[in-house]
């Protein structure tokens, strides 16, 4: 007994002592869930038992019908999808693009958004995309219109199976009325965003097997020139690197992009808490949830927000990226590689975070003379071009003052990690930067190590903003 009053105890301290948030905890505990419970694991029984362990009490039939599933994480959500325009080809694409849309009180850009997609991406790529539209508005008379607009101008893409427009019909929707009112929004801001996250659900479920990859964006945006030549080149630098979601715009849900593999959880995750919050706060839940600590934000942007009306009441929304760029877009390569420094690291700025075009940079203690920073490939590769900048604005004296770039090839292993044996300078430092051009030309070997070298002591601390290198063939090949 005195066993059982102690634990007693011991429970009312730990609830005492708690600060995790109802939400966070109840988020974790269904995840946790997902990992040890096997499929089919929640038996079929009455409404009753399902409203009653349901995380939002239903308040009609087809909100128990909509969640029947929710123990398998990792499986489809059973809806019978309207094809409003175009089929699924039986091979999978590289990337599917989603939009989402609904009837504006004023305005209406998805028309010009897909036209951007298609007009910024050359035939090649072309043929490794898929856009899919979710016409999301219960107005079917709006939606039988706008797809006779879409039909009519871009009909060689939908025959050529590069465009899908699909509906969710109404009956598989969780109830929208007498949500909660979280945040003070206003009953029909609650409604709005609500039905907005069920809306992106039903539209991740869909994509789930059309390709590797996922980008969301929403319906009044504007591409970068060959986005998807960029993305690959991202993609392929984060080999071997975990990631969750990457993003290529700061704004809301534009520009982020998924493993295909994850929007079965995503899907069920803004299902189940579709009426707590806005899409993109609960991404920022779904990504920590899922190990991905940090925003991984790339730039510059390749999509920006033209919108000048939201979809929300048709308010004036004049939000703009002023990260993006349009033409003449050159982000690096930056093969697969590890990289190993004996600089003295500052708290978590790493030597990672110099190597992505990830706004973010590598800190170090002052540096002494021989100090190094290498970039080791995972494989040989010719170099076209390379690029560091060091430095930042706000700390323009923490650049590298005397140091040499160096390449080299034959790789070994130290104690302070891999390095090459044998080196060529190709240049020096000037006001903390390096730029050589033809490097492939000047270089008979195929490089294996890029190295910074330190060539005098210095008092000040270093940053390293940007590694960039560029390789003389696309990374796909």
């Amino acid at each position: 007994m005195r066993l059982v009053w102690k634990s007693l105890d011991k429970m009312r301290c730990l609830r005492k002592r708690s600060t995790i948030p109802f939400l966070g905890f109840l988020i974790t505990f269904l995840l946790f869930l997902n990992l040890y419970i096997e499929d089919g694991y929640v038996l079929e029984e009455d409404k009753r038992q399902l409203r009653e362990t349901s995380v939002h009490p239903p308040s009609s039939e087809r909100y128990v019908h909509t969640f029947r599933d929710l123990s398998n994480f990792s499986g489809t959500i059973n809806v019978t999808y309207r094809y409003l325009a175009g089929t699924p080809l039986n091979r999978k694409k590289y990337l599917t693009i989603g939009l989402s849309s609904v009837k504006r009180k004023r305005g209406n850009y998805l028309l010009e958004t897909i036209k951007s997609i298609f007009d910024q991406s050359s035939y090649e790529e072309l043929k490794e995309i898929v856009v899919v539209v979710h016409l999301a508005d219960f107005d079917l008379a709006w939606c039988e219109n706008l797809v006779q607009e879409i039909t009519r101008k871009f009909a060689h893409h939908i025959i050529a199976g590069r465009l899908l427009v699909i509906q969710a019909p109404e009956e598989y929707y969780p109830s929208l009325d007498g949500l909660k009112r979280n945040y003070n929004d206003p009953e029909d801001r609650v409604r709005f965003r609500s039905k907005q996250n069920v809306d992106y659900a039903f539209l991740l479920n869909f994509c789930t097997n059309l390709s590797h990859f996922y980008m969301m964006l929403e319906d009044d945006v504007r591409c970068a020139r060959n986005f998807l030549t960029a993305l690959k080149k991202v993609i392929t630098s984060r080999e071997g690197s975990y990631w969750v979601m990457l993003e290529f715009s700061k704004l809301g849900y534009i520009g982020k992009l998924y493993h295909s593999r994850d929007l079965p959880r995503l899907a069920h995750f803004l299902l189940m808490f579709y009426q707590e919050m806005p899409c993109d706060w609960l991404l920022i839940h779904f990504r920590g949830l899922l190990a991905q600590k940090d925003v991984i934000r790339f730039k510059p942007s390749l999509f920006q927000h033209m919108g000048y009306y939201s979809s929300y009441k048709g308010a004036e929304n004049k939000l703009k990226d002023d990260d993006f760029e349009e033409d003449s877009i050159d982000i690096p390569d930056n093969p697969p590689a590890s990289l190993y420094t004996n600089i003295n690291v500052f708290e978590n700025y790493d030597a990672t975070k110099a190597y992505s075009t990830v706004d973010e940079y590598f800190w170090g203690k002052p540096p002494s003379t021989g100090d190094f920073f290498v970039i080791v490939f995972n494989k040989s590769t010719k170099i076209s071009k390379i690029k560091i900048a060091t430095g930042s604005d706000d700390r323009q004296n923490d650049i590298l003052h005397h140091g040499a770039l160096e390449v080299g090839e034959k790789v070994v292993g130290t104690k302070k990690g891999k390095q090459c044996s044998s080196y060529i300078t190709l240049g020096e430092f000037k006001n903390g930067n390096i730029e050589i051009q033809d490097v492939d030309h000047k270089i008979a070997f195929d490089i294996e190590c890029v190295r910074i070298v330190v060539t005098a002591s210095q008092k000040e601390w270093l940053i390293i903003r940007s590694i960039s290198l560029w390789t003389t063939q696309p990374p796909s090949q």
